[in-house]
């Protein structure tokens, strides 16, 4: 099993690879930039280790891997605008360094590369990669949509937040280790297998997410601590404390000053124990993820995904 490290610098030497076009900069320029960020690469990662663990050598995967990574990467370039964030990987977003236009359009043009190196050299797998591929890319939008209508709304339940973030974050790292059983030629009991493994992994994964941007060290966590609560983010947080205390959050989150606000939010939520309540349900989850792992991939594969989702709750960025 090629370690972790190892799939990460196959993955960033690939990216670096990839023959942009010289012109027009102005559309190609953005992408480079947003793919030179330092990255987990998680989904590329999982890709390559589920393709690896199924029997394949992970470099036959590596046009899906990268467009997994290309996908991601769209993604985030269009959740910056919508959510006005300055900030990304500790470097300034790419609406900010150059225009909101630009970053429409070179994320259109990154999904479009996307979906390209997904099907290339795909060979008999390439139905069901696209398939898999297309359905994950929807349910993206789906939780991205949901994701907004909750800004609207102050009767969410924990169980449609669950939901969400299901959509908005867990199918595209399910996506991805089914991608990688598929190209290997697994067979439907463990790609459904490592599907389950990805969907609880990514529930986990944002609700860590949660948890660092209301309590994490924004020297580690790239970027500024506290933009949900300033930003009214239906979050798991949140969300349990308006159902707890309805009147006094309603109140901290009217105060005009950021930082004040941010600061009687996040003592609120310490003092209903919500941090230890959600690292509790993430600590469910990694467990889930890890008696998903399916018998029919190597011991190596096992083990790497084993680790994985353990070191996911300890992760400070």
């Amino acid at each position: 099993m090629i370690p972790y490290e190892q799939l990460h610098q196959l993955i960033n030497t690939e990216i670096k690879n990839i023959p942009f076009p010289h012109q027009p900069r102005g559309l190609y320029e953005p992408i480079e930039y947003t793919l030179e960020g330092n990255g987990k690469r998680l989904r590329p990662t999982l890709l390559l280790a589920c393709a690896q663990g199924c029997g394949l050598n992970p470099k036959k995967a590596i046009n899906q891997a990268l467009g997994i990574e290309m996908y991601h990467n769209f993604t985030l370039l269009h959740d910056d605008v919508m959510d006005k964030a300055d900030m990304r990987r500790s470097r300034p977003t790419v609406h900010i360094r150059w225009n909101e236009c630009t970053a429409i359009l070179s994320g259109d043009a990154m999904l479009t590369m996307a979906t390209q190196l997904m099907a290339k050299e795909a060979g008999k797998h390439l139905a069901e990669v696209l398939e898999m591929f297309n359905r994950t890319a929807m349910e993206v939008y789906e939780g991205q949509q949901y994701d907004m209508d909750f800004e609207q709304r102050n009767d969410v339940a924990v169980e449609e937040y669950i939901n969400m973030i299901r959509l908005k974050t867990s199918v595209l790292l399910a996506g991805s280790c089914y991608i990688g059983a598929i190209m290997a030629g697994a067979n439907k009991h463990t790609a459904d297998a490592l599907y389950r493994y990805g969907v609880n992994l990514g529930l986990a994964f944002q609700l860590v997410d949660d948890l660092l941007d209301t309590f994490g060290d924004p020297k580690t966590f790239g970027k500024e601590i506290g933009g949900d609560i300033a930003n009214n983010k239906k979050t798991w947080l949140l969300i349990n404390a308006m159902h707890m205390e309805p009147k006094k959050i309603d109140a901290y989150l009217k105060i005009a000053d950021r930082a004040e606000k941010i600061e009687k939010v996040r003592n609120l939520y310490k003092d209903l124990a919500l941090d230890d309540k959600c690292q509790s349900l993430i600590n469910d989850y990694i467990q889930k993820a890890i008696d998903a792992i399916p018998e029919g991939i190597s011991p190596e594969a096992k083990l790497f995904l084993h680790n994985l989702a353990v070191q996911n709750v300890s992760r400070q960025k």
